[in-house]
Order: structure tokens, then sequence, then C-alpha cells
């Protein structure tokens, strides 16, 4: 497999994509471990979001734990 250059990779974005999406689950994975709200943005104002709420996919990878 050829490995993409770093212009490639911004012009496909797909990549990209696919690390924020995983840094984004991690990081809710995290806060519900550990018992930490999130902060939302919603209809205009910032809600705190209790970790017993926070949405993590059933299914996270283990390489993201």
């Amino acid at each position: 497999m050829k490995e993409k250059d770093i212009a490639q990779i911004f012009a496909d974005g797909t990549l990209i994509d696919l690390a924020l999406k995983q840094a984004v689950e991690k990081a809710l994975w995290q806060h519900k471990q550990a018992g930490n709200p999130i902060a939302v943005w919603r209809d205009g104002r910032v809600v705190w979001i209790p970790p017993e709420e926070i949405p993590v996919p059933e299914n996270l990878p283990q390489t993201l734990l």
C-alpha cells in the first residue's frame, strides 16, 4: 500500500473526518467513564449534559479506549 502525502489527505478529507469522529467518540467515552459532564451548544445556549446521559457508541473500537 502506497502512503498518501499530506496534501492528498487534506484534499480528500475522508481520513481527517474519520480521525475527528474517533477523537470525539473517545472524549465522550472518557468523560462518561470519569463521571464528568460535557457542555454542548443547544438552541443558542450552552447546556450541560450529565455523564449518565452522554451518548457513546456501544461498539467503540478497543483502539480508542
